[in-house]
């Protein structure tokens, strides 16, 4: 750090692979924040664009806090390292390249963590931007897939990630507890066109189990863009299949289980599976209704958890 150049209180990563246009308004949201420009930083992780990704970056650079980082290593788990490994800032504070931050998200997270020194990471609402009309069979269970999250009108503490969770569209973390966790998992997230997912969970888990608070604050509020391609059962099926594939490679990543024990594990979700009629129904027949769509998503989570044990994350 150059001598008189005070670090800032928070750094702004945000990871970006072809998407310049809505990284400019990413960006935009950032810099238009109350925070005073020197209490933080932008960080733009380019994850092999090959777009304008890099000139829309220049266009704020005037502004004296925006950094351009480039990682090769395809993957958003790589990506998210990359940024938090070049932050100068006490605080790290992810948001989505297709995200917008609403007034007052940069204020929300610092008075976050002054509140509750304890918290190891806080991460607030997340409002969708609907890009087609939401289909009547889409239930709020199965849309916060979409990364759509609004789990109370206050402040709670999340203990079981499981059950409620915060996403990393936006998630802040102290500096010191991200070193102390080694970073994002790299067996996880989106490599290309694969659904991988998980990795904010999995680093959620990992911080709680260190005994720090996982916060969820709704105050540090973000707008996410929800594609018009997403909104087909289709898109759901797949996705909620590559759920079941994430929950299984988090169960490999703690458990080691031997190969006798993945294909054991597997065995008995089958079992369980093939045991209910109901989710079987629900997993081949089509329909309308959303509390049957929302079975055959969950249904789906079980068969991809299934294959996952098997070896279909292998990449």
């Amino acid at each position: 750090m150059p001598p008189g150049d005070q670090a800032p209180l928070i750094s702004v990563i945000i990871c970006t692979h072809n998407r310049a246009d809505f990284l400019r308004r990413a960006i935009r949201s950032v810099i238009d924040q109350s925070v005073h420009p020197s209490d933080f930083e932008i960080i733009v992780v380019d994850n092999g664009s090959t777009d304008a990704t890099r000139d829309v970056v220049r266009e704020f650079e005037a502004a004296g806090n925006m950094s351009y980082v480039f990682e090769a290593a395809l993957g958003l788990c790589h990506a998210r390292n990359s940024g938090w490994r070049s932050a100068r800032g006490r605080y790290l504070a992810y948001l989505d390249d297709d995200a917008i931050a609403l007034p007052g998200w940069l204020a929300a997270i610092k008075d976050a963590f002054a509140a509750t020194p304890a918290a190891g990471v806080v991460g607030g609402r997340v409002e969708p931007i609907w890009e087609g009309e939401r289909p009547s069979w889409l239930s709020e269970d199965v849309a916060r897939c979409l990364t759509v999250l609004d789990w109370s009108a206050t402040p709670k503490v999340i203990t079981d990630v499981r059950v409620e969770w915060l996403v990393g569209a936006n998630m802040a973390i102290p500096a010191t507890v991200m070193v102390e966790m080694g970073g994002f998992h790299p067996g996880l997230d989106r490599v290309g066109r694969n659904m991988l997912s998980s990795g904010d969970v999995f680093l959620q888990k990992q911080i709680i189990r260190r005994g720090y608070v996982c916060l969820y604050q709704p105050a540090m509020a973000v707008r996410h863009v929800v594609p018009a391609a997403r909104l087909s059962k289709k898109w759901f099926r797949r996705r909620y299949y590559w759920q079941g594939i994430s929950d299984a490679v988090m169960q490999l990543i703690e458990d080691s289980p031997s190969a006798a024990r993945r294909t054991g594990g597997a065995a008995a979700l089958a079992v369980g599976l093939l045991r209910s009629p109901r989710a079987l129904l629900a997993l081949v027949l089509p329909t309308d209704d959303p509390v049957r769509f929302t079975l055959k998503c969950f249904t789906w989570i079980a068969v991809g958890h299934i294959a996952g044990l098997l070896g279909a994350a292998r990449r």
